[in-house]
C-alpha cells in the first residue's frame, strides 16, 4: 500500500509495503520442502546442543551467551523490519550504493533523509515573511500507535461524541437530547444519527457536528414559545461544551509549539515578524510563547484589561541604541504576530464595539468571541473582529517572497481554502508547504484543488508530518523545545 511522504512538482517520495515472502519465493519453497525440513531438523539439533553447552558453563558465560543471542535477535528483527518496505522516488526504487558490491535497498532513516533534503531546499531560502497556518490537528497529540490521546487536543468527531454523551446523560429534563433535536429540526430528514456498538448507542461514523449545529441555529426562529427557553438553553449548552473541550493545559513535554516558534523565528530577519495564523480557540501558542519569553501581538492593546484593536499587528518591539552620530533601532527577535481568525476561549464581547481578553472562567457561551463550527461561520467572518483578522491573513499572503507553512489544517474550510488558493495563483513569489498526518486525502475536494496547483507549476509542496511529532525535524530543528 502506497504511503506518501512528500509531493512537489516532478517529485513524489513514498514507501510501499511488501510481503516478507514473494510469490516466487513461496513457489521455490514448495519445490524444496525436503530441504526446509532438513534445515529445521539441523536447527533443532543446534539449539539442543547450545542448551547443553549453557548448562555446562558458568553463570557468567550463560549471561554472556544470552546477551549475544539477544543482540543477534534484535539485529535480525531490524533487518526484517527494513525489508518490509520499498522506498521510491517517483516510480523508481531508491537504491544505496547502486552499481557497487554494497548495493542495497534504502533503510527508513535514509529515506526520511531524502524527504528532509527536499524540505530543506524549500525552507532554507531567504524569505522576507513567514506565515504558519495551524488547524485543529496542531493541538492533537497521538501515542506510539497513532491513536489520539483524548487528554489533549480533540478532533470534531471526539467533541461531537462528548456533547452527545453529556446531553443524553442529563436526567432533570433541563436540555433536549440529541435525538430530540434531530426530530425537532428535521435534521437531514430525521436521519438516524446513532448506531449500536454492542454495548451502547453511539454516533454514526459520518456524523457532522458542523451540519448539526448549523441546523439548530437556523431552526431557532421557528421554535414555538413554550419550547424556546429550553431550546436556547440546549444550544448554549452545546456551545459551552465545545468551549470546554477546546481548553487545554500546555505541557512542553507533550506539545511542540515552542520548538516551532523557536525554529521559525530564527529564519526571519527584523523588522519582519513571524505570523502565526490559527483556527483554534485554545491558548497553546500563547502559553508556548510565554514559556519562552516571547512578546505576542494578538490584536489586543497592552492594558490591564486588553482591548481589541487590529492596528496592534502593525506595532513592533524596539529599543534605541545610542550612537555617536545617530540613533539605531534594535528589534527584539522574540516577537510574533498571533492571528486567531476563529476567535479564542479567552475573548469576551463586552459591548457591540468592545472586545476584551480575559480569563476563560470569566466568559459564558453567550458573550464568547468564537466562530463555532457551523455553515454560518462564513457569514460570521464578515463581522468584527473576524473581518479584521481575515483581512490581515489575506494581506500577509499577498506580500512578496513569503513562505506559508500549514500544519494540522485539512483545508475542508472552503473560505480559508479559497483565500490560500487565490493567493497561490496571484502571488508568484508565495511558497507553500502543506503538512499533515495524511497527504493523500482522495475524498477531500479542496485538497484535490491544491494538488492540481502543483501540476500548474506553482510553488507548493506536501509533507507528511504533524506539529507535535516530527514537523520540527523535517524543518531542520530538534524536538526538544529549544
Amino acid at each position: 500500500m502506497e504511503d506518501l511522504f512528500y509531493i512537489s512538482f516532478g517529485i513524489k517520495l513514498y514507501k510501499n509495503s511488501k510481503k516478507n515472502k514473494t510469490q516466487e519465493t513461496e513457489k521455490e519453497e514448495k519445490k524444496e520442502t525436503g530441504k526446509v525440513e532438513i534445515k529445521e531438523t539441523e536447527k533443532e539439533e543446534i539449539q539442543e546442543k547450545e542448551k547443553e553447552e549453557k548448562e555446562e558453563t558458568g553463570k557468567g558465560e550463560t549471561q554472556k551467551t544470552e546477551k549475544e543471542e539477544k543482540k543477534k535477535t534484535e539485529k535480525a528483527g531490524e533487518q526484517e523490519t527494513e525489508k518490509t518496505h520499498i522506498y521510491y522516488r517517483n516510480k523508481t526504487p531508491l537504491i544505496k550504493y547502486e552499481g557497487t558490491e554494497k548495493e542495497r535497498e534504502y533503510r527508513e532513516d535514509e529515506f526520511l533523509g531524502e524527504v528532509k533534503n527536499e524540505v530543506s531546499n524549500i525552507i532554507n531560502r531567504r524569505f522576507d515573511n513567514i506565515v504558519l497556518l495551524a488547524g485543529a490537528g496542531a493541538s492533537v497529540v497521538t501515542d506510539s500507535n497513532d491513536e489520539i490521546i483524548n487528554d489533549y487536543g480533540k478532533t470534531m468527531k471526539k467533541i461531537a461524541e462528548f456533547i452527545f454523551e453529556k446531553l443524553n446523560s442529563t436526567k432533570n429534563n433541563e436540555f433536549y437530547k440529541f435525538q430530540d433535536l434531530v426530530e425537532m429540526t428535521n435534521f437531514k430528514n430525521k436521519a438516524k444519527i446513532t448506531k449500536d456498538d454492542g454495548e451502547n448507542e453511539i454516533l454514526v461514523d459520518d456524523f457532522n457536528l458542523e451540519d448539526f449545529l448549523s441546523n439548530i441555529i437556523r431552526f431557532q426562529p421557528y421554535v414555538n414559545s413554550e419550547k424556546s427557553e429550553k431550546y436556547e438553553r440546549t444550544k448554549n449548552k452545546i456551545l459551552e461544551l465545545i468551549r470546554e473541550e477546546t481548553e487545554y493545559s500546555y505541557d512542553d513535554n507533550i506539545f511542540k509549539h515552542e520548538t516551532i516558534l523557536n525554529l521559525l523565528t530564527k529564519k526571519i530577519e527584523a523588522p519582519n515578524k513571524l505570523s502565526v495564523v490559527t483556527t483554534n480557540y485554545d491558548t497553546l501558542f500563547e502559553d508556548a510563547a510565554n514559556e519562552n519569553n516571547y512578546t505576542v501581538f494578538d490584536g489586543f492593546k497592552f492594558m490591564p484589561e486588553p482591548e481589541f484593536d487590529s492596528d496592534m499587528f502593525n506595532w513592533n518591539l524596539v529599543k534605541e541604541v545610542p550612537d555617536i552620530k545617530t540613533k539605531e533601532l534594535e528589534y527584539n527577535s522574540r516577537v510574533i504576530n498571533l492571528i486567531k481568525i476563529h476567535g479564542s476561549i479567552t475573548w469576551k464581547r463586552v459591548t457591540e464595539n468592545k472586545i476584551v481578553r480575559t480569563e476563560y472562567e470569566n466568559i459564558e457561551a453567550e458573550n464568547s468571541v468564537m466562530i463555532f463550527p457551523s455553515s454560518d461561520k462564513y457569514a460570521q467572518s464578515y463581522q468584527e473582529p473576524y473581518f479584521a483578522l481575515f483581512s490581515r491573513f489575506q494581506e500577509l499572503l499577498k506580500r512578496k517572497n513569503t513562505l506559508l507553512i500549514t500544519t494540522g489544517f485539512s483545508f475542508s474550510d472552503n473560505h480559508i481554502c479559497e483565500i490560500v488558493t487565490q493567493a497561490i495563483k496571484n502571488n508568484r513569489s508565495l511558497t507553500v508547504l502543506v503538512s499533515d498526518y495524511n497527504i493523500k486525502q482522495s475524498n477531500n475536494t479542496n485538497w484535490g484543488k491544491l494538488l492540481k496547483l502543483v501540476n500548474e507549476y506553482h510553488q507548493i509542496s506536501f509533507l507528511k508530518a504533524t506539529l507535535n511529532t516530527d514537523l520540527a525535524e523535517f524543518l531542520g530543528g530538534n524536538n526538544d523545545n529549544r
